[in-house]
């Protein structure tokens, strides 16, 4: 299972802050969950064809191999389901999904 999780930041919090939180507390913590295969996040540049600016400044992308013991690693963890610290709840987006690729690399007709 893929989790994606959309978000912006809490007002007041700087781009650094953020970053630096990510990378030491987030990202480490996230990746030493056993449940968790890899976990990634982005900074949002742009929208494709659009000078817009996107709706969302951040995407992490979690691989879970397990969703049960994963949610209770969170809670463990004392997340309950939280994305980062650093991050404006009341606009996050959580979107789960499978892959689409089946064997020989082309996805289904």
């Amino acid at each position: 299972m893929r989790i994606f999780a959309l978000f912006n930041l809490k007002p007041g919090v700087s781009p650094q802050a953020h970053q630096e939180w990510a990378q030491q507390v987030d990202l480490p913590t996230a990746n030493g969950l056993p449940s968790v295969d890899s976990f990634e996040v982005f900074r949002t540049t742009g929208q494709l064809g659009s000078d817009a600016p996107p709706p969302y400044a951040y995407i992490e992308v979690l691989d879970i191999n397990d969703m049960d013991p994963f949610g209770r690693e969170m809670i463990a963890q004392g997340r309950g389901g939280r994305i980062a610290d650093t991050a404006s709840p009341d606009e996050a987006a959580y979107i789960t999904g499978a892959s689409m690729t089946v064997s020989g690399g082309e996805a289904p007709r």
